[in-house]
């Protein structure tokens, strides 16, 4: 409620010194106080403790005046400002937003500018544009949510409770129409940016702490070996179209994603045990991953040696253009699943279980932070539970007799 704001200034008679005394101001707002000093000081004979200020009209008078009339102005506005914003606002919030306290992480649209900020200057580096561009998609679902449900363009971090969180999960299902794992990849960089203010203490708690979403994963396509072979024997004219089926070939004989194929140097490539092994970190996630090299993924490094500028083992345009092109090819060939480059990852997670590769080292391989993510990408095939069951039918027969 408005009509409760409040803003005094008074003189501060303990700290007098030779007559002179430091003028302080108090914001009060629905029984809440806050504090401040103006950075003023008058003679105490001079204060009008009635009035909230200077009497007479003497230029120190005056002066003092002025002043005190100006830092009202700045209170007021930074009070109608917050009023605007936030659901309710405390005397602490508009003497914090009068001194410059707290205001970038005051509010949750504000936090993630200033992450996106940050995230900007790192694309490239260590972070992927792919990534940048999904948080500021969530900045402006987000935004839109908080219009739609709150009437408002920005909320107070410390508003934001797990219903939060809920309602805007919602909204990216029911009025924006998402599939439950986009909610959940919408919903991620929103939980990293609270998480991170509270981490800093920026916040008192984590309210989305408890909050889980559920990813939903589908089963993820890969391409069986007899349309990996075909995709490989593929013959192009086009040297791009040829370099996008090589691109993804050695994705699928290495597990190696397409920005970590892109980072590849000749320095990656290093002698061990008497063969080549590809030694690296995922730029995504920084963990360490190493893979001996086949044949194939040797030979696909070979063919392009003459091309190479610097010491970049392949010279390689942009995802969307690549994937373009591998659409093509797959179509080309008859195969008619939606295919991504992300595709070879899946390709040699279930080529290498299936030939008996232990998950844990096709994790280790993947540069997955967790096991529980292999499981996802590394599908199990029908041709290997069968096998599986098959095995364990030879090892138990003839043991149990009850049934006979």
């Amino acid at each position: 409620m408005r009509s409760t704001f409040k803003t005094v200034f008074y003189v501060n008679g303990s700290k007098e010194k030779n007559g002179i005394v430091p003028i302080m101001g108090r914001v009060t707002i629905n029984g809440t106080i806050a504090q401040f000093s103006c950075k003023q000081s008058i003679s105490k004979e001079l204060w009008d403790a009635k009035g909230n200020k200077a009497k007479g009209k003497s230029k120190e008078a005056n002066a003092v005046n002025f002043a005190l009339d100006n830092i009202k102005a700045q209170i007021t506005k930074h009070y109608q400002r917050l009023s605007d914003r936030e659901a309710y606002v405390t005397a602490e919030m508009v003497r914090n937003a009068y001194q410059g306290i707290g205001t970038e992480y005051e509010t949750l649209l504000g936090a993630f500018d200033k992450e996106n900020a940050a995230f900007a200057k790192r694309v490239g580096k260590d972070r992927a544009k792919r990534t940048y561009q999904k948080y500021l998609i969530v900045r402006k679902y987000l935004a839109e949510f908080i219009k739609s449900k709150y009437r408002r363009t920005d909320m107070s971090m410390k508003e934001l409770s797990e219903d939060f969180i809920q309602d805007y999960c919602l909204f990216l299902r029911n009025d924006l129409g998402l599939a439950q794992s986009s909610v959940w990849i919408y919903s991620m960089p929103l939980k990293h940016i609270v998480a991170t203010a509270h981490y800093n203490g920026k916040i008192p708690r984590n309210p989305f702490a408890q909050y889980h979403v559920n990813p939903d994963h589908k089963e993820r396509a890969f391409l069986t070996e007899n349309e990996l072979e075909a995709f490989s024997n593929s013959e192009w004219d086009n040297p791009n179209f040829a370099l996008a089926r090589d691109l993804f070939v050695f994705g699928c004989w290495t597990g190696i994603s397409f920005v970590d194929i892109k980072n590849l140097t000749t320095e990656n490539i290093v002698e061990m045990n008497g063969g080549y092994w590809i030694v690296s970190k995922r730029q995504k996630t920084n963990v360490p991953f190493q893979i001996k090299m086949m044949d194939i993924p040797m030979r696909i490094i070979k063919r392009y040696e003459h091309l190479r500028e610097g010491n970049k083992l392949f010279n390689i345009g942009s995802y969307d253009m690549v994937n373009k092109r591998i659409k093509k090819i797959a179509k080309s060939c008859g195969i008619q699943k939606n295919i991504s480059f992300h595709m070879s990852r899946h390709s040699f997670a279930v080529l290498a279980l299936n030939y008996g590769m232990p998950i844990e080292t096709v994790s280790k391989i993947l540069g997955h932070t967790n096991i529980t993510t292999t499981q996802i990408y590394a599908k199990v095939t029908s041709s290997k539970l069968e096998n599986d069951i098959s095995a364990f039918e030879d090892k138990i027969s003839g043991r149990f007799t009850a049934m006979q």
